[in-house]
């Protein structure tokens, strides 16, 4: 896959590469923090000196453990702004405690802005995560506040820092644009409820690169609206693996276009890639182009999955089938062991069948054998070595 840099992104590399050295720095410490105390206001008072310099400014948050309540902090910003994170910055244990924030740590309405370092977001999440046992099986239970949420930003990066325990899903990214994760580590225990660990919505040219996800959900969803996204190098596991959806609750969704998922390794996870989407439900955006290449399964329950009838919660009817559309999706070279005979589901919908289905070189196994093809409404194209689909 061709993976070179956009002009934006060449133009904001030279431009960070230049002025990176003549970069004005808000060490945290200048504001009042310091190790083994609340930063809050630090950082927001950082934060707003930071985001008026006219100069590239960089925030430094140093080793050492801190504790920070929820901040929610915003531009426009006059320059580009960089929060270095070297330490490890905790959440408050009680998830009452954020009073209700939807995210712990939220940065929005910034371009060209990066988040790097050694450092560690520690949201703590054991007690919410007791707390949201409940949400297995209620899809109205109370959620807890994720760990960082990016929304609305353009021509940035997250780089090299860790995600932990967080009480919700970890990061989500909302109506971004040419938005990069790289060397990005996100680690929670697999029981650790409702954990997704990149939830992407209404976004477009996302790359999550080079990185390391062990969690309790979904290593990366992807919501609807989105475009131009790249997952490649990553390792998911323990986790639900990578999955496109769940789609069709809502009226108004917008179409998932040009996904590539290439060279990953998933282990001991729930489910390899997946597509799902809801029955009986209004949606009718189409999911189209999508590619799952070169991934290497170990001991994943579903490899291989397009569930058009999900329903988690088995309260949900399935009177009617999905309205949205699946086309142009290709799963090539693919390989590994699968804790399931089934090691290719294609459950798609009677209303609107699936179109454009390649299997390409497929090499599953199950318990030393070959695993098998289920299929429903889809007469996938068979390329090279790969199972035939059986009712």
């Amino acid at each position: 896959m061709d993976m070179r840099l956009s002009p934006t992104a060449i133009v904001l590399f030279l431009f960070l590469l230049s002025g990176s050295a003549h970069s004005i720095v808000f060490d945290i410490t200048t504001f009042g923090g310091a190790p083994n105390s609340d930063i809050t206001q630090a950082f927001l008072s950082a934060w707003k000196q930071a985001c008026a310099s006219t100069r590239p400014s960089k925030i430094v948050i140093s080793e050492g453990t801190y504790e920070m309540n929820a901040v929610d902090v915003k531009g426009p910003c006059k320059a580009p702004i960089e929060i270095q994170v070297d330490g490890t910055i905790q959440a408050p244990t009680n998830p009452f405690a954020l009073d209700g924030a939807f995210q712990w740590v939220t940065i929005g309405y910034v371009d060209y802005f990066t988040l790097s370092g050694r450092g560690t977001f520690d949201g703590r999440g054991a007690t919410a995560w007791k707390l949201q046992e409940e949400c297995g099986t209620n899809p109205a239970c109370t959620k807890r506040s994720m760990n960082i949420g990016f929304n609305f930003m353009k021509h940035s990066v997250v780089r090299s820092v860790t995600s932990k325990d967080s009480k919700f899903f970890h990061v989500s990214l909302l109506g971004c644009t040419d938005f990069t994760f790289d060397d990005f580590k996100i680690s929670a225990p697999g029981d650790s409820i409702n954990t997704d660990g990149i939830h992407i919505a209404k976004s477009t040219d996302v790359k999550i690169l080079n990185s390391d996800i062990a969690t309790g959900d979904d290593c990366v969803s992807l919501g609807d609206g989105n475009k131009q996204i790249t997952i490649q190098n990553v390792k998911c596991g323990p986790g639900h693996g990578f999955s496109v959806g769940s789609l069709g609750t809502n009226p108004n969704e917008e179409p998932v276009e040009n996904l590539i998922v290439k060279n990953c390794t998933l282990t001991n996870t729930q489910n390899g890639v997946r597509i799902k989407t809801w029955p009986n439900a209004p949606g009718t955006s189409p999911v189209t182009n999508l590619t799952f290449e070169d991934i290497t399964m170990v001991n994943v329950y579903n490899p291989v999955i397009i569930d058009q009838q999900y329903c988690p919660f088995e309260i949900c009817s399935k009177q009617s089938p999905s309205k949205i559309k699946i086309s142009n999706v290709k799963f090539k070279n693919i390989k590994g062991t699968s804790e399931t005979k089934e090691g290719v589901i294609l459950n798609c919908s009677s209303g609107v069948p699936c179109e454009g289905v390649e299997l390409s070189d497929i090499s599953l196994t199950f318990d030393g054998a070959p695993a098998v093809a289920k299929c429903a409404n889809v007469k996938p194209i068979i390329i090279g070595k790969a199972p035939s689909c059986r009712a």
